[in-house]
């Protein structure tokens, strides 16, 4: 018998507050996942390009800590260890806000293959080819195509509205975005992300705009 939901112990979690991301942040597993994925890419790239016989060889384990927390990164290793990756360099342990909040901004862009592959020109500047831009940007499009229509709960007792400010450097300036969370409580007491939503301004009334989306993303939910 499924145990009956404590709204006490939920408003608890609620005011406690678990953050959007870092160790035990609800976003950390999408940035893990889209690191993941450019680094298997990069890898892809390298092999691809090798002038000798070369293979995969597993991978290995390091904490990434950032500004927010830490998580656990699997890193991807060659047979004759000349793989050099770029977006997270062999011996760095540490990684920028900036990237940090550019990976979760990729979520709320959508589809477009475009917009990816200029947020990952963005990320990396100049260090790679084009190549391997496109290389990266084929890896990570199905990642982000799976994540909006996954399953979710039918229940939601509390459902609340977040934003993540920063600013990003595009075309020799500095320009304001935020990337817009709906959130939801299930009844398990657990936070979970229900919809990620780019703006390219950063006006209270874009959460009126991400509502009717949420809100058709979320039909047959009772929240």
């Amino acid at each position: 018998m499924r145990e009956e939901f404590d709204f006490d112990v939920a408003l608890a979690a609620l005011q406690d507050g678990q953050g959007l991301t870092g160790k035990d942040g609800i976003l950390t597993p999408l940035i893990k996942q889209l690191t993941e994925a450019t680094l298997q890419a990069e890898m892809d790239t390298h092999l691809q390009n090798a002038k000798s016989a070369n293979r995969r060889n597993g991978s290995g384990r390091k904490t990434i800590k950032s500004t927010t927390g830490s998580f656990e990164l699997a890193t991807p290793r060659d047979r004759d260890g000349s793989f050099e990756p770029q977006l997270v360099k062999k011996h760095q342990t540490h990684m920028s806000d900036e990237i940090e909040r550019k990976i979760i901004s990729m979520f709320g862009l959508g589809m477009s293959y475009l917009d990816i592959a200029g947020y990952i020109v963005e990320i990396y500047g100049l260090d790679v080819s084009n190549a391997t831009i496109s290389a990266i940007t084929d890896k990570l499009i199905p990642e982000i195509k799976a994540w909006p229509p996954r399953p979710l709960d039918s229940h939601y007792p509390f459902v609340w509205l977040d934003a993540i400010h920063y600013k990003v450097k595009q075309d020799g300036r500095y320009a304001a975005k935020a990337v817009y969370t709906v959130q939801g409580l299930n009844l398990e007491g657990r936070k979970e992300i229900l919809g990620l939503y780019l703006s390219e301004t950063v006006p209270i009334g874009h959460f009126a705009n991400a509502l009717p989306v949420s809100e058709a993303r979320t039909s047959g939910c009772r929240c």
